[in-house]
């Protein structure tokens, strides 16, 4: 703050000082998430003293006063001290704080939380926002994320929260044993079923906490040990080899498609820095190595699952593929579309299987009701290995997939607003002007997702249904300043002309789409 505010002595621009203090970090279903930095407007020890405070007391007036919080924390500036200080507000305010031994992934602290019965979880991560950012991540004791109204009700506890002399702290908690890593790496490990073993992988945590996890695991379920990136295979809250650590920007894994080619492997598979997300590469495409896309990854891993006999709800977000319900109603199991957020697709009845595009999945939900990186990684391994057994690869399975039910193509528009103030007059511009066509095809109907409906709660989203089974859908990120576009194609598959056909087809035709609705909205 001395800084900032020596800067604009100086003569220097005072907007970023300005910003620090317009308005108050708000806490939503996502928790808080920004900047590192002074102000009320940042995130600092005094925003998550005052979150914690507010939590406290949110658990006390629902009843589970004296009760368990258990907080985990990443490899980020400052995780391990805000970690801290919640464990210190929780223990002040009359609750057991369970702290983790160390930085550990996102699916651990969700895992921990059902199996040591807390009233309430914390994670302190930013996920795969850039190095300067962190967050507050909140679970109630079912192990799921928070929704509405309940994030309402804590934040106006937060507002009450007086000075911070007033907030009462306590010790800094108890650490959790050991062992509750070991259960959770046993528990995941446990999911793959006998089979072939023989798989050559690289693997990168993108300087997350995620590597030695998914290495255990990995062994434990009888992989031979993969080939790790060196340059990212260790935290580093800096992330100095990658722009974004997200693994679907550009970029991200070109070390690890490069490790690939040296090292002649059959697959590529990577997590982001908390490890709740899962991304996975395949040989293939212009440069030796194709990314599949998180709807691919999806189908794969719904495909293996029913296949198993896995019964119960295959669920993904609205945004992700319409290939999931068709493959769910193929081999008789119900199917449930959800709003965007694993906080949604965790709360589907009966969950057997959930995804969203963006490259999360959970695959055991009785253990961990959220998205976890580490047991979907592990899966995809295991479905690689079996199909290298038969002479096959996971580009054959996505076409046995598509000649069965269609080919199914997917892509995005992305893009990143420097005045995150323009975001919604995008939105307004397509409600007022909608778009007759894109790409060639009729606009059957338009859905404003702003009012609700029966089957989803209120979210700002345009959905766009074109001709042809053909979709659009248009929202805000949740975490980050863009604006998204999510475009799908349907193209059936000519026995005669193959999957290839199709897939030229559907490229050209989602080449169109996307051209189109990026001149519709302005980006």
């Amino acid at each position: 703050m001395e800084q900032a505010i020596a800067a604009v002595d100086a003569g220097g621009d005072d907007a970023d000082l300005a910003d620090r203090f317009a308005g108050t970090l708000e806490f939503g279903t996502a928790g808080l998430r920004g900047a590192l930095g002074a102000g009320s407007n940042r995130m600092n020890r005094i925003v998550v003293t005052r979150a914690a405070a507010g939590l406290a007391a949110y658990l006390k007036d629902t009843g589970h006063a004296g009760g368990s919080v258990v907080i985990g924390f990443d490899a980020r500036h400052n995780s391990d001290a805000f970690a801290r200080d919640t464990a210190e507000v929780m223990t002040g305010a009359g609750f057991k704080a369970l702290v983790m031994p160390r930085p550990l992934p996102t699916p651990l602290l969700a895992f921990a939380i059902r199996e040591l019965g807390c009233a309430a979880g914390v994670m302190v991560t930013a996920s795969h926002n850039p190095p300067q950012d962190n967050g507050y991540k909140v679970y109630p004791g079912d192990g799921s994320q928070i929704v509405p109204p309940f994030d309402i009700e804590i934040a106006e506890r937060i507002a009450a929260v007086g000075a911070m002399a007033d907030v009462p702290r306590g010790s800094a908690g108890i650490t959790v044993e050991e062992e509750i890593v070991d259960r959770y790496l046993d528990r995941v490990a446990g999911l793959a079923g006998d089979g072939p073993r023989d798989l050559t992988i690289v693997y990168t945590p993108l300087h997350g906490v995620g590597g030695d996890s998914v290495i255990r695991v990995l062994e434990t379920a009888g992989f031979s040990a993969p080939h790790v990136v060196a340059q990212q295979e260790e935290p580093d809250p800096e992330f100095p080899t990658v722009a974004f650590p997200n693994p679907e920007e550009p970029g991200a894994m070109d070390l690890a498609m490069a490790l690939a080619a040296e090292k002649k492997a059959d697959i590529v598979v990577a997590n982001d820095p908390d490890a709740d997300r899962c991304a996975v590469a395949v040989p293939g495409g212009p440069h030796g190595w194709r990314m599949l896309r998180g709807d691919e990854v999806g189908a794969l891993l719904g495909h293996h699952l029913l296949a198993l006999g896995h019964e119960g709800t295959y669920a993904n977000s609205i945004v992700s593929s319409s290939l999931l319900g068709k493959m769910a109603e193929a081999a008789g199991q119900p199917h449930e579309e959800t709003l965007t957020g694993f906080k949604w697709i965790s709360r589907a009845p009966g969950l057997a299987f959930g995804y969203e595009e963006a490259l999360g999945y959970c695959v055991d939900p009785d253990h961990v009701k959220d998205k976890d990186g580490v047991s979907a990684l592990l899966l995809m391994c295991e479905i690689a290995a079996a199909a290298k057994a038969d002479g096959r690869t996971l580009n054959d399975l996505l076409d046995d997939i598509a000649a069965e039910h269609g080919l199914h193509a997917t892509d995005q528009l992305s893009v990143r607003f420097d005045d995150p103030a323009e975001i919604p007059a995008t939105m307004q511009r397509l409600r007022e002007t909608p778009p007759a066509s894109l790409g060639g095809l009729a606009v059957e109907r338009i859905d404003d997702l702003s009012p609700g409906s029966d089957a989803l709660p209120p979210t700002d989203g345009l959905r766009f249904a074109l001709a042809d089974g053909a979709r659009v859908i248009v929202r805000p990120s949740g975490t980050e300043p863009k604006v998204k576009c999510y475009l799908e194609v349907v193209i059936g598959v000519d026995p005669e002309d193959g999957v290839d056909a199709a897939r030229i087809a559907a490229a050209g035709r989602l080449d169109a789409i996307k051209g189109d609705i990026k001149v519709a909205a302005g980006l």
